[in-house]
């Protein structure tokens, strides 16, 4: 009878073990905001404005953007700039879908290669240091792309490709190439391996092997993870634009450069429709795809 409290000693022990780590990591939060914080403080070459001045500007910025600094009529209360604005809307969306399907068709085909479940063991290749060079290299491709934004990518594509849809559509399609073969390859990782090795045994091909073996399984959860990153695309779509002079991104850069605030208004307005329209989209095809 005396032995009886001990489970509960020892549960006790182990939450306040937990617990000591809950407060250790919200210290070491702390720290590092403090910290960051200070860096920027001490970088600072002058005074900081003041509350009243971010203020008085931001106030002054938001009635350049309703256009009280003008007699002229605002250009989203003008119905022939709403549809002069439609056709690149409608580019930005071309944009954005053909990214998608760039991103989604090179990781179908590659994530079998960066999956360590589909390339190393007894499912994975009968040649072994193949597999583990072919997995080393096609996850370090991943890396490489996904490391880089989307817009640095757009810098380096108007190089190769002139400016247009195009260029933007490859710069988001190298990005989402290197994110959606990261989270397929974690899907394939994930999977049961009995069924594969039955297939293995039966003489089955690594192609084979992933077309019926691999895919039917984890297809669901990839076009789910592909509806996702289309949101987040389709929010990247403007910045890109900014560099390959496409969507409304190029027009959101020639209005700014010159001072052209209610135009801005209106891309700002016309942008957050269109992310609100693909968000509904993507909510209802993952509601199918489930």
């Amino acid at each position: 009878m005396s032995e009886a409290p001990a489970p509960r000693l020892r549960r006790s022990v182990g939450r306040s073990a937990v617990d000591a780590r809950h407060v250790l990591v919200a210290v070491l939060c702390v720290v590092g905001v403090v910290a960051a914080w200070w860096f920027v403080l001490a970088q600072a070459t002058g005074p900081l404005p003041t509350p009243a001045t971010v203020l008085g500007r931001t106030a002054a910025f938001i009635g350049n953007l309703l256009g009280a600094a003008t007699d002229a009529p605002p250009a989203y209360a003008q119905l022939e700039r709403w549809v002069d604005m439609s056709g690149l809307v409608f580019d930005t969306l071309v944009m954005s879908v053909l990214a998608m399907g760039l991103a989604g068709a090179g990781a179908l085909v590659s994530i079998g290669s960066a999956s360590r479940l589909m390339m190393v063991g007894d499912v994975g290749t009968r040649r072994q240091v193949l597999g583990r060079a072919v997995l080393l290299l096609t996850r370090g491709t991943h890396a490489v792309l996904r490391s880089v934004p989307e817009l640095i990518w757009a810098m380096l594509i108007v190089f190769v490709l002139r400016p247009g849809i195009l260029a933007g559509a490859i710069a988001l399609a190298l990005h989402e190439l290197g994110v959606l073969g990261r989270l397929g390859s974690d899907v394939l990782d994930d999977l049961d391996p009995a069924p594969l090795r039955s297939l293995r045994s039966a003489g089955a091909g690594s192609p084979q092997l992933l077309m019926y073996g691999a895919l039917p399984q984890v297809l669901p959860q990839l076009v789910t993870y592909l509806l996702y990153r289309w949101e987040i695309v389709i929010r990247a779509t403007v910045v890109v634009g900014f560099i390959t002079g496409a969507g409304l991104g190029h027009q959101l850069r020639l209005s700014l450069s010159f001072r052209r605030w209610t135009e801005v208004a209106l891309v700002l307005l016309l942008y957050v429709l269109i992310v609100w329209v693909v968000e509904a989209i993507a909510s209802w095809l993952r509601r199918l795809a489930r």
